[in-house]
């Protein structure tokens, strides 16, 4: 079916004047409004006002325009069936074989600083949404595009198809629609809800990204949805995998607590070692002593941009991905040497008001994410002796690290490094023994140290170890049953403790 008469109607311009240039080549007549029909009048295209075409006005500040069975009427009926076109002929309706629609840019407009409830509202879209669905219903016959960068496939398979689609690109372009406005209503949604939580359900509608060779094991398939690309951007290097993209997540969400120069190593999310330094590479040494085998394929972090010689330090370690805010062309040019080795750029943090979603069975659990914790320097202390200036900045050190670490976390760290992490153990006392022996192993003394805990110390053995290793401080939220067998236990060692009040459990 050839394409006869086409609706543009369009918030973002790039590329329509090209597109229409085309369609007029084509033969095409082309409705229009608004914008848009003015736009194309000032190139010299021919346009009818869908005024004309509906023979009703624009109404309600344009509020209602395309709302109208001529619009609906020639989206919808089916050109095969003689009912549909009877009817059709009977009210006058004539077919509309292309829609050329995309929406008013909501999420934009309640990004801008200032915004009013108001003006959020006036940019939602309804006839938009209500002309990119009827087509894409009727896409056995009706072309529907609603973005700029389908123009030119439309117009290539019209020259190759005689004025024509073929069923194949209507079907996916029509799929495209419903994508679109299922994540431009979730959008509004999220919006409105801000004021007005219902609670009834969840929706999460992200495009797609990219699909991946496999997911945590090869047998796995995986795609990774939403806008990874706008946050780092892959400046060399293998494809990312689904466990490097897990990693560099961990490795982005541990770097935001930090504003001093800091390097961080991670190894299957978890932390291993970080150190803060104004020279990068004393951070560097300060993050790879506390643990020497770990490093080996993991993931390097600096929230300063690389320099050259931490590119040459941390060249020589095997590491699957390198994290940094920019790289010079020296540092670059020794981490390209690594043809495997991903860089990636990072080019902002996720908003911190992000939602964190996991899979159950059956369903989803959802929840707000853990953002940076600054709960540490209001801490209440809980012993008899208060921590000195050191034993201060080694806790708020080591609880910025902790809350990273799988749970049952402990981290043993000075004022500007960690010293032994112990992670993921089901007893919190076996957590602490990992990170002395851990320590121990990397030849770090943990005298004077702080050992930060990401949730209380439900026995006074976990910090009778800490104490017994060498630390003379803790930090932890508190809150068990025991908690004052473990405060009396820090007294008798003469250790300060404060406690946050706030866990951060990982699971």
């Amino acid at each position: 079916m050839k394409i006869r008469r086409a609706l543009l109607s369009v918030t973002d311009k790039t590329g329509l004047v090209e597109f229409a240039r085309g369609l007029a080549a084509a033969g095409v007549e082309m409705l229009s409004t608004g914008g848009t029909a003015a736009a194309l009048r000032e190139e010299g295209l021919e346009v009818k006002d869908v005024a004309e075409h509906t023979g009703f006005p624009e109404m309600l500040d344009g509020r209602v325009k395309t709302l109208h069975p001529m619009i609906h009427g020639g989206l919808l009926f089916r050109r095969d069936l003689p009912a549909h076109e009877a009817q059709a002929a009977a009210h006058g309706i004539a077919p509309i074989d292309l829609v050329v629609v995309n929406l008013y840019a909501f999420e934009k407009s309640i990004a801008r600083d200032g915004v009013t409830r108001e003006e959020a509202i006036e940019n939602i879209d309804i006839g938009g949404p209500s002309m990119l669905r009827s087509a894409a219903k009727n896409h056995a016959a009706v072309t529907v595009v609603s973005d700029p960068g389908d123009y030119a496939e439309v117009l290539r398979e019209m020259k190759a198809h005689g004025g024509a689609t073929s069923p194949g690109l209507r079907a996916r372009l029509a799929a495209k629609v419903f994508d679109l406005t299922a994540r431009y209503d979730r959008a509004i949604a999220d919006y409105l809800g801000g004021a007005v939580t219902s609670g009834s359900s969840f929706t999460c509608a992200v495009p797609r990204a990219a699909s991946l060779r496999y997911g945590e094991n090869p047998h796995q398939r995986a795609e990774l949805y939403g806008r990874f690309s706008e946050h780092l951007e892959q400046l060399h290097g293998k494809e990312l995998s689904y466990n490097n993209i897990l990693d560099i997540t961990a490795a982005v969400d541990l770097m935001a607590e930090f504003s001093e120069p800091t390097v961080a190593i991670l190894k299957h999310t978890n932390p291993c070692g970080v150190g803060s330094d104004e020279d990068l590479l004393a951070a560097w040494d300060k993050a790879f002593a506390t643990d020497q085998q770990a490093p080996f394929g993991g993931i390097i972090m600096t929230n300063r941009p690389m320099t050259e010689a931490l590119a040459s330090a941390i060249a020589g370690i095997f590491s699957e991905v390198i994290i940094a805010p920019d790289f010079p062309p020296a540092a670059l040019d020794i981490l390209q040497k690594k043809k495997n080795l991903r860089l990636m750029k990072l080019l902002g943090c996720p908003d911190a008001a992000s939602r964190d979603v996991r899979s159950v069975i059956g369903g989803l659990l959802v929840q707000d994410h853990d953002a940076r914790s600054e709960e540490s320097a209001g801490a209440k202390l809980a012993t008899r002796r208060a921590p000195t200036p050191d034993e201060q900045r080694a806790m708020d050190f080591g609880w910025k690290v902790v809350k990273h670490v799988k749970s049952n976390a402990i981290v043993f760290a000075g004022p500007d490094r960690t010293l032994g992490i112990g992670a993921g153990q089901m007893s919190r006392v076996d957590s602490v023994r990992i990170a002395v022996w851990k320590a121990g192993e990397a030849g770090l003394s943990l005298a004077g140290s702080a050992v930060a805990s990401d949730a209380f110390f439900p026995f006074p053995d976990g910090l009778i170890s800490a104490g017994a290793a060498g630390a003379t401080a803790a930090i932890q939220p508190g809150g068990s049953v025991r908690d004052e067998e473990v405060v009396k236990a820090a007294d008798q060692r003469d250790m300060a403790m404060v406690l946050t009040g706030k866990r951060h459990f990982r699971h």
